[in-house]
């Protein structure tokens, strides 16, 4: 990657950092979000707007819309880094400062539904006989698929880390081979969650045992999915040769979101499907 200076317009004065080109982008990410969140409540409480029932179409549209712009608005970035080689140090360290924000914002949302499910299971209710979990609730056995999730999890921590040196060593082919197994190991962890919750005993709707499990589990398997699609994009940029040794952050990216991802399963395993079951 250049490190050449970026040229300040007003005193001519070299300086490190890079400055993007003016973007419509926000500005259409926020109407998006904003068109999403609406959506999603008019859906769930089922309003209507002038006569017509808005129901899933307009949270629909709003996902659409941000999906289009993420596409949009990472095309550009890339093609900043890639092609107009705009990314200096300076600016890649930015880079890494926003995406362990994002991390840590994530973090609390798993803090909230961990406090939830601590705050249920150490001292339930007499609305559940005072006891953890319900006597009506036939619980999903740790040792069973979950620890195979979890294993699935686990070894997909080490591709990604040997893809990772792979980047670091210049080997392109064996990243690629490395980064190809790590969405493969993704995808099967999700289709073995969907499996799990289609034959769990208990509903959605079951009571505080059935949320808690549902929201922290269901919420990190959103992760999952999320996760792998970004590695699935990683493997295309390798296969076309944009990571180097000395410019590969957005594979960087992508490899801290899948490791924060496994030590959250670690913790749910332990604490939802272990502990919160025996």
């Amino acid at each position: 990657m250049s490190d050449a200076p970026v040229y300040d317009l007003k005193s001519g004065k070299p300086h490190p950092f890079h400055v993007p080109h003016a973007s419509i982008w926000p500005l259409t990410a926020a109407g998006a979000a904003g068109l999403l969140a609406i959506g999603t409540v008019m859906f769930m409480h089922k309003a209507e707007w002038q006569g017509f029932h808005v129901g899933m179409k307009g949270l629909l549209l709003g996902f659409l819309g941000v999906l289009a712009v993420m596409w949009v608005w990472w095309r550009d970035v890339i093609h900043e880094a890639f092609v107009e080689k705009a990314h200096s140090p300076q600016a890649r360290t930015g880079l890494r400062y926003g995406m362990a924000l994002f991390i840590t914002s994530e973090i609390m949302f798993f803090v909230a539904f961990f406090w939830a499910f601590f705050n249920s299971s150490i001292f339930p209710k007499e609305a559940i006989g005072f006891v953890w979990p319900p006597k009506s609730v036939e619980a999903v056995h740790a040792f069973e698929l979950p620890f195979l999730m979890t294993m699935i999890l686990l070894l997909s921590g080490c591709t990604v880390t040997w893809a990772h040196h792979a980047i670091l060593e210049g080997k392109q082919a064996e990243s690629v081979k490395a980064l190809a197994v790590t969405v493969a190991l993704g995808l099967a962890f999700t289709c073995f969650q969907g499996y799990e919750y289609y034959h769990a005993t208990f509903p959605f709707k079951g009571g505080i045992y059935s949320s808690t499990f549902y929201m922290a589990t269901g919420f990190h398997g959103l992760h999952v999915l999320i996760g792998s699609i970004f590695l699935a994009v990683c493997l295309f940029r390798a296969i076309r040769g944009h990571f180097t040794p000395q410019s590969h952050f957005g594979f960087e990216a992508a490899a801290w979101y899948w490791h924060f991802v496994d030590a959250v399963w670690l913790f749910l395993f332990v604490a939802i499907y272990w502990w919160g079951n025996s």
